[in-house]
């Protein structure tokens, strides 16, 4: 191992707990946290050389995964197959139908907010880093964040008292894990 990869080992390894909670709640149905994890690590190895801040390497690490999966996603936008096969080789999670339909509503109704509204709940509601952290992630001030949480729940709030929603079958759990966001 060149000093090269010491230098990138030494930044990531405090991180990574930080990073892979990033990484699951933002890949939730476009592609499993472990391969973005890994392509990020990939990426960020291979661009290692342009960081020129080594504080500024978790934004680095969470601007790569998130161009990661928007290059998915604008990849996925065209594609609208279903193979029943397939969808009973989908790894169990361990959680059960109700939960599984709980996170889907919830991350139905984040893909309608915008994408600083989302990733900025997301870091913060889902992922637990502080204001600060997400502040210093989204490269904003604290007042900008606060806003954006306060914005994002607030459209949460209409998605969830939309008709569309109402005619939906959904549970007494669902309403308590979306009323979190309320």
């Amino acid at each position: 191992m060149n000093d090269y990869q010491k230098q990138f080992l030494a930044l990531y390894e405090p991180i990574h707990e930080s990073f892979a909670r990033f990484c699951h709640a933002k890949a939730y149905g476009l592609m499993e946290a472990e391969d973005l994890i890994s392509e990020t690590v990939l990426c960020a190895l291979e661009k290692f050389d342009t960081l020129k801040n080594d504080e500024a390497f978790l934004s680095f690490l969470f601007s790569i995964a998130s161009n990661l999966l928007a290059k998915k996603n604008r990849r996925l936008k065209f594609k609208a197959e279903y193979h029943e096969s397939e969808a009973f080789k989908l790894k169990d999670e361990g959680i059960d139908a109700e939960t599984r339909l709980d996170v889907a509503i919830l991350y139905g109704a984040l893909n309608e907010l915008s994408k600083v509204q989302k990733e900025a709940l997301i870091l913060f509601e889902i992922s637990g880093f502080s204001i600060k952290e997400v502040a210093e992630i989204q490269k904003v001030k604290l007042s900008a964040v606060k806003q954006r949480l306060k914005r994002g729940r607030e459209s949460l709030a209409i998605i969830f008292k939309s008709d569309q929603l109402r005619n939906e079958s959904i549970d007494s759990r669902s309403k308590v894990l979306i009323s979190v966001f309320l």
